[in-house]
């Protein structure tokens, strides 16, 4: 149904690129939500009511306020598609990632709200009037949440929208509730013992899990998680089929949503070249990193001179006093050399783990003491931390 519904009112629905169309999917979607919370609200409610049942009239509420939550992705969804302006150059697709953290924190107000509910109900134990139209309802009830859990998981993983993937986190969370109160409803007059409230706090135990994984995962994002290595060689690769780039290094990725990218890169280029033409060809990696990729490049050029001596044996020199210092797990990149009077000048951008925790200077005599040469050195590095490119 939601799938026909889709190629109905989505136009270009097959774009999953596209932030007006992951727009226009989630806002269906959040419509139809609306529909299948309410409708489950009402049908569980009467029947809480009638059977005597505090934990399905507790899932009844639950419902209600998914479909509030329904309401607010809409809302977000309208948000995020705006373009940018002037207050907010990169967009407003990061209101899904925000709209989702409220998502988890409503989940996780639901479980601690299950648990507390739960403790009341095995402490103070109230009979339920088992009726077959209540199971009838739960089953339904059951069905219908997997059904918004699978269709929620299947559109957000295909439009790449973290807050369609929280809905389906909800719908889940809600299914295995649901499904509790299912089976304490049945077991509890075969068995003559009210599992309600014991059921109750399994369940909110789980829900509980899902909401600090779903919370967990959004917040990554939104802290600046490392981006795709494939990604990353992707952007490189591009780079590197200019027959002007030498070598490619220090590749930065940073989004601002789905579709909002931003990368940057460094490209070794041979320092005798003609700038303009240079400038030319890197212009032109560019453009079509963008038209292919759909990722805004910035590409810095480090000019380096070939088939220079001194420079080659200075980069021999420190290779082997980083490979002895770093014990194998340090690299370097950009270097080059400024021969002075009396010294030379020695640049470079130190590659270490992340676990490494000294500093410039602490660096830079670790990697002096390992070199054997006469001449003065003053040296200078930059630290860097492998992302994606080895």
């Amino acid at each position: 149904m939601v799938g026909f519904l889709i190629r109905k009112f989505v136009k270009n629905y097959t774009d999953y690129a596209s932030s007006k169309v992951r727009s226009g999917v989630g806002k269906l979607l959040g419509y139809v939500g609306i529909f299948f919370n309410l409708f489950l609200f009402i049908t569980k409610y009467i029947v809480g009511v009638l059977v005597n049942s505090i934990s399905i009239r507790a899932d009844a509420i639950n419902n209600l306020t998914d479909a509030g939550s329904n309401i607010i992705s809409i809302v977000s969804f309208y948000i995020a598609e705006k373009p940018a302006d002037e207050g907010h150059p990169y967009g407003h697709e990061r209101t899904e990632q925000i709209t989702s953290i409220f998502v988890g924190i409503a989940i996780a107000f639901l479980g601690f709200e299950t648990a507390k509910e739960s403790i009341v109900h095995i402490i103070h134990p109230e009979p339920i009037d088992f009726k077959w139209s209540a199971v009838f309802v739960l089953v339904i009830s059951i069905v219908v949440k997997l059904y918004m859990y699978f269709y929620n998981a299947r559109y957000g993983k295909r439009y790449n929208s973290t807050l369609l993937i929280a809905n389906a986190t909800d719908s889940r969370s809600d299914t295995i509730g649901t499904l509790g109160v299912l089976v304490a409803t049945i077991l509890s007059p075969i068995l003559h013992f009210q599992l309600d409230g014991y059921m109750g706090l399994i369940v909110s135990g789980i829900i509980l899990y899902s909401a600090y994984g779903l919370l967990r995962e959004v917040t990554s994002s939104l802290l600046g998680e490392a981006p795709d290595a494939s990604m990353i060689h992707d952007i490189a690769n591009e780079i590197l089929k200019c027959a002007q780039v030498i070598s490619v290094h220090d590749v930065l990725v940073h989004s601002y949503g789905p579709n909002k990218i931003y990368a940057t890169a460094h490209a070794q280029v041979d320092g005798r070249k003609n700038i303009m033409e240079v400038h030319g060809d890197i212009d032109k990696i560019e453009r079509k990193v963008k038209e292919d990729m759909d990722i805004n490049l910035t590409i810095h050029v480090d000019p380096i001179l070939l088939d220079d001596t001194q420079t080659e044996m200075y980069q021999t020199l420190f290779d082997e006093a980083i490979e002895e210092a770093g014990k194998g797990a340090w690299t370097m990149h950009d270097f080059w050399i400024r021969p002075r009077k009396h010294r030379v000048d020695v640049y470079f951008d130190l590659v270490v783990p992340y676990e490494e925790r000294r500093n410039e200077e602490e660096l830079s005599n670790a990697i002096l003491s390992e070199v054997t040469i006469e001449e003065p050195i003053s040296l200078f590095i930059e630290i860097d931390h492998p992302i994606g490119l080895k």
